[in-house]
């Protein structure tokens, strides 16, 4: 197939004119600011990339503990709640919008989405198509294992524990179990009384 030739700087004002000048400025300090803060260990790196964060999330309630080596792109699109704990080389994609409830785990390796390429039309390479945007929502109280992907557009119910290396597809409900790929219900979890 040939490849329609465009240009990096085409590329590049395209990626620009998706978004507004101050999520623009968010990405741009994410990867300059964060890059420095991801290295940074013990508690002042705790410290120093919770207020990194604190501004460059659309909101964070309260203290977050963002291990070293954790990466978050288009944080400008990233809500979190109180208690947010993210182990080491997790991922994270705000651009469709990734709001997080309070009390939330997240496992080392952990790849949480909320947009993925356009790859519908066979007459253009998927890396000129853009990206299709889709809300990612996890409630309170959840636990996230490692290695696990969560797909754009999926709600994670409240108090539900996601079993390592399981790939989220669908929507799960309040206080289940999932695991597998693609991740389907196992197990339940006791609720408050």
């Amino acid at each position: 197939m040939p490849v329609p030739r465009a240009s990096v700087p085409a590329q590049v004002r395209r990626f620009l004119g998706t978004l507004s000048a101050r999520q623009a400025g968010s990405v741009w300090l994410e990867q300059w600011l964060g890059g420095l803060a991801r290295s940074i260990p013990s508690f002042v790196g705790f410290g120093v990339r919770f207020l990194l964060y604190r501004l460059l999330f659309a909101r964070l309630d309260g203290f977050c503990f963002i291990y070293p080596g954790a990466y978050l792109t288009h944080t400008y699109g990233i809500r979190a709640g109180r208690n947010l704990h993210v182990n080491g080389g997790a991922f994270f994609d705000g651009r469709g919008g990734l709001t997080l409830g309070s009390n939330v785990l997240v496992g080392p390796n952990a790849v949480l989405l909320s947009s993925q390429h356009h790859w519908s039309d066979p007459s253009l390479p998927i890396v000129l198509q853009g990206h299709r945007l889709a809300a990612t929502t996890i409630g309170d109280d959840v636990w996230i294992g490692a290695n696990v992907v969560v797909t754009p557009g999926v709600t994670i119910g409240t108090g539900t524990v996601i079993g390592a290396g399981s790939v989220v597809t669908s929507d799960t409900a309040p206080y289940t179990i999932v695991a597998g790929v693609p991740a389907r219900h196992i197990g339940d979890r006791p609720r408050p009384r």
